[in-house]
């Protein structure tokens, strides 16, 4: 059984440490609001293993470079790398958010093989035109549809796009298309857990994240209104907000 217990505090920094884990080609940009906003009362890390094509692997990596204890936030496929955290060493972990994310296998069958066509044609977009092309295509089903217009938000987007290569957007795809399935890891979390997604978040909708919550005792969903799959840079305040009163929730 997952449970909370211990100090969040880590050797050396009086700050509660907090683990922020972001997904396919984001890095500390997807979590730059939040990391302003609680970072006088948390030391936030983004830890970096784009160039692992392993859910798994990556996260080792994470548990290596850790502190002992922590509080760990996961956004879209960083949500699924902290559920194999909580797998691999549930007594470290004292809180976790899941945001814009899932816990499922790839399908079998068709919707399954949908799904691999849809990643690999990025990735080979990717290859033949650059990552900034291939995020031009993809972030339009990721926010919220009213912000495709908002030309400094999409920007933020991309630019964070480009800081990746084809090569490790390619391993990260390998890594998602052969995911584990989770569901026995939310039936046994006991420390506090927040859920977070966006009304309109096309890729992981309200509804995989309500079956998430029905699967983990005592866990919060907070549905973001007027957002997509992008939670964490489209409304940042709504955001930090949920993530304050989660870090300030007795464990």
């Amino acid at each position: 059984m997952i449970r909370a217990g211990g100090s969040l505090r880590s050797h050396g920094d009086s700050r509660p440490a907090l683990l922020l884990l972001p997904g396919l080609n984001c890095d500390e940009g997807v979590w730059a609001g939040q990391i302003a906003a609680l970072g006088e009362s948390v030391r936030c890390r983004v830890p970096r293993y784009h160039d692992l094509d392993s859910i798994v692997a990556m996260a080792h990596k994470v548990l290596r470079e850790a502190p002992p204890r922590f509080a760990l936030a996961g956004h879209s496929m960083g949500g699924r790398v902290a559920l194999e955290v909580l797998r691999m060493a549930p007594e470290r972990v004292s809180r976790l958010a899941l945001l814009d994310t899932g816990y499922e296998a790839r399908k079998a069958g068709e919707p399954g093989e949908q799904e691999a066509r849809q990643r690999r044609h990025l990735v080979e977009l990717a290859r033949e035109s650059g990552m900034r092309a291939m995020g031009a295509e993809w972030v339009q089903g990721m926010v919220h549809p009213a912000r495709l217009a908002d030309g400094a938000l999409i920007e933020r987007v991309l630019s964070m796009i480009e800081r990746h290569t084809p090569e490790g957007y390619s391993a990260q795809i390998r890594a998602l298309l052969e995911r584990p399935d989770a569901g026995d890891v939310l039936r046994e979390i006991r420390c506090p857990t927040l859920i977070v997604c966006g009304r309109e978040d096309a890729w992981s909708p309200p509804a995989r994240h309500e079956a998430m919550a029905a699967l983990i005792p005592n866990s919060q969903l907070v549905v973001i209104e007027h957002c997509g799959h992008m939670s964490t840079m489209e409304q940042p305040a709504a955001v930090t907000g949920a993530m304050h009163r989660w870090l300030q929730q007795a464990g």
